[in-house]
């Protein structure tokens, strides 16, 4: 079973970047904790990030193309705004976990809203790096219930 763990715009400063609201992991950090749950779980976690909107729709076409069983994706600000992305994301047919470090519903009245909400399977957010591991966990699960 193929995973594929999309992280967006500015994730490739975790650790730097606001720590007070994401902690000091790093992203190498967080794809390391996913891949030993992948292991665990029997399933292949392949990670991807960027900072381009264009790139991060080019890699969920190919994510269809290569038939991933499942996608996981923190968009980060794009979750807010960015119809591009979830045009990409609505030619998926697998499950889709949409994930957040922070309580995105107890910040800023801009980050409430996900323009991804009607079509992924759920939300996971304000469990640090433990809303990767319980997305990865949620999103295995619903490809085994998907597959029947």
């Amino acid at each position: 079973m193929k995973i594929l763990m999309l992280h967006g715009i500015n994730h490739n400063m975790f650790g730097k970047r606001d720590p007070a609201q994401y902690g000091t992991i790093t992203l190498d950090e967080i794809n390391a904790s996913l891949t030993e749950l992948g292991n665990e779980l029997g399933v292949q976690v392949q990670n991807f990030q960027t900072n381009s909107e264009g790139a991060m729709c080019e890699r969920i076409h190919q994510g269809f193309t290569d038939g991933v069983d499942a996608v996981l994706i923190n968009a980060g600000a794009w979750t807010h705004y960015s119809y591009g992305i979830r045009d990409a994301l609505a030619v998926l047919s697998c499950p889709i976990v949409e994930i957040h470090m922070s309580n995105i519903h107890a910040r800023e009245a801009f980050r409430h809203l996900s323009v991804f909400a009607e079509i992924v399977r759920g939300q996971i957010c304000g469990f640090g790096v433990d809303s990767y591991l319980l997305g990865l966990r949620a999103g295995v699960g619903a490809a085994k219930a998907a597959r029947g």
